[in-house]
């Protein structure tokens, strides 16, 4: 980061220190959260390896594998369904994320790992998993700011809309956080997340989201494919729109 002198605005010191990482970097990663799929057993009506195989067809772009709620496998079921979607993810090229479970991440060898602000804190983290992916889910600046700084690779921004996947969820946000982000200079990947669907995933990408996390939208689908398609092109969608308007 470039050293700037002890005049400098509060707001300046926002964008470095939400700057992040170098773009290069991030090119690919933002290419892979584009369609952000996260499911967990006790997400799914039928068997989460068929779900995670039609959704890979329908276009998702990456998986994070979240065995949390009431029903959630343990021990050593939770690390033979975890195998076995890792495998799927490998044979599909699309990074595989565990959510939280660093063990479990090192053990089938994840492409990384995402965790919240209850979590093991980001710096201690990234200590253990090394340059694997990490994503930090995020709801205020400073945050975010303290994300960056323990070696963040990008954020979960959420809940955009209301929820019901998670019971402890954050105050809605509506895509202004998003927004809020991206104008004080924020150039770390952002994935959002909370109630996102076909219908408004391309206004989540449109206000300044490089990608939208879907979980029930998806499991639920009576045509897992069919669904994952439509998200992805509103997805999509809204990335141009919002290219159209920039320019």
């Amino acid at each position: 980061m470039i050293e700037r002198e002890d005049n400098v605005s509060e707001d300046d010191k926002t964008v470095d220190a939400l700057a992040g990482k170098g773009t290069e970097m991030m090119v690919d990663l933002r290419e892979y959260l584009k369609v952000y799929f996260i499911m967990g057993s006790v997400n799914c009506k039928k068997n989460p390896a068929e779900v995670l195989r039609e959704a890979i067809d329908g276009g998702i772009t990456i998986f994070q594998y979240r065995e949390k709620g009431e029903g959630a496998l343990e021990g050593k079921q939770k690390l033979e369904l975890a195998k076995e979607l890792r495998k799927i993810c490998l044979e599909s090229q699309i990074p595989f994320i565990v959510n939280d479970d660093i063990e479990l991440a090192l053990d089938v060898d994840a492409d990384g790992v995402h965790i919240g602000q209850e979590d093991e804190s980001a710096a201690e983290v990234r200590s253990k998993i090394g340059n694997k992916f990490l994503g930090v889910s995020v709801h205020t600046l400073p945050e975010a700011e303290e994300a960056i700084q323990n070696g963040a690779d990008y954020f979960g921004v959420g809940p955009i809309y209301p929820t019901s996947t998670k019971v402890d969820a954050k105050p809605v946000r509506g895509v202004a956080f998003l927004q809020e982000l991206r104008s004080h200079g924020c150039q770390v990947p952002i994935v959002g997340i909370g109630g996102i669907t076909a219908k408004n995933a391309d206004a989540v990408t449109c206000a300044g989201a490089d990608g939208v996390s879907v979980i029930s939208a998806i499991t639920h689908a009576g045509d897992v494919r069919a669904e994952a398609d439509k998200i992805s092109k509103a997805v999509y969608r809204g990335i141009e729109e919002r290219s159209t308007a920039d320019r």
